[in-house]
């Protein structure tokens, strides 16, 4: 493993979940990047859409992925479309080795709560419209792509799987 772990995928795949659980095991700090961006902006996420537009959101994602990326030790949770822009993600694919928690999108919409994600608030057709346009590049980002499985804990034991054989490379 580089110097830190960084998780994307779709909203809801899993990333805040299993990253505390790795984090834990591995002793290593664990930051999900919309915290960071409430924290840094005094507001939700929500309110942050709600007032200034995608556009800003997006601004602070940069800003704290350039941040995080200077940092070692960290297990870091990406939102969800953090990987869409390349001056987002490629600090952190510096910084780490980048494991894609691979969840159904179907699967996400039917299963959990949209209610605190902007881009969540849509049509099932337009939430698997935009899982089909992220997937690819969540493929072309990540170093291991690790499939969400039944419980956090059997996904986080996959991403330490992965981890095990590269460092036995």
């Amino acid at each position: 493993m580089k110097n830190n772990l960084v998780l994307i995928g779709m909203m809801g795949c899993g990333k805040s979940t299993v990253g505390s659980l790795l984090a834990q095991r591995l002793n290593l700090e664990f930051v999900d990047t919309d915290q960071r961006i409430e924290q840094a902006a005094g507001c939700t996420i929500s309110e942050l859409f709600a007032q200034q537009g995608e556009d800003v959101f997006r601004d602070w994602e940069q800003r704290i992925s350039e941040e995080l990326a200077e940092k070692r030790g960290l297990v870091i949770a990406c939102g969800g479309g953090l990987p869409m822009r390349a001056d987002c993600i490629t600090p952190l694919r510096r910084s780490g080795t980048v494991i894609f928690l691979d969840r159904d999108g179907a699967d996400i919409y039917d299963h959990v709560s949209m209610e605190s994600r902007p881009l969540g608030q849509v049509s099932r057709a337009e939430f698997l419209a935009r899982w089909q346009r992220r997937l690819p590049v969540y493929q072309d980002c990540a170093d291991y792509r690790i499939v969400s499985r039944a419980t956090p804990e059997e996904t986080a034991r996959d991403v330490l799987d992965a981890l095990a054989g590269e460092a036995s490379r």
